[in-house]
């Protein structure tokens, strides 16, 4: 029997780029900046940390691409969120940088080639990622965080 290994679509991050469609529309909503409750991020703090995520696995990416298993530089998101003020941004830009740092990310997993996939990296806390995993893994904050927003504004109305 032949074991078929996966390997990831060139195309991994474009379903990315599509969230940051609808994460345009829940970022125009005139609620953006309203917290449900104290301990939870507004519409606007999540865009804010998502555009943040797409710009990190960008630079990420890039370090896996250059650099034989490269260790990544810890993010501490909870002190960016408070030192970039995301609860004071303009909407409108954070809109537009969500959707230039979705597409710049996509458009580089779609220039990775086929033996570029198994090239690695590590985070700081010791997870070892292949490009094909770090793909899939970066995938799942984008769309957590849609439900995020959405029951953020289900809970304020």
């Amino acid at each position: 029997m032949r074991i078929r290994r996966r390997r990831a679509p060139a195309g991994l991050a474009r379903g990315g780029a599509a969230r940051a469609g609808r994460y345009d529309a829940l970022l125009a909503d005139p609620r953006v900046g309203i917290r449900p409750s104290p301990q939870v991020w507004s519409a606007l703090e999540y865009g804010c940390h998502v555009r943040d995520v797409y710009r990190l696995y960008l630079h990420r990416l890039e370090q896996m691409l250059a650099e034989d298993d490269p260790t990544f530089a810890n993010w501490d998101q909870d002190r960016t969120a408070v030192a970039e003020r995301y609860d004071l941004q303009d909407p409108a830009a954070v809109r537009r940088q969500l959707a230039e740092a979705s597409t710049a990310i996509a458009d580089r997993f779609d220039e990775v080639s086929t033996g570029q996939w198994t090239r690695t990296g590590t985070r700081s806390d010791g997870a070892g990622f292949t490009i094909e995993t770090f793909g899939v893994y970066f995938l799942h904050d984008p769309v957590h965080h849609l439900y995020d927003v959405e029951q953020g504004y289900a809970a304020l109305s």
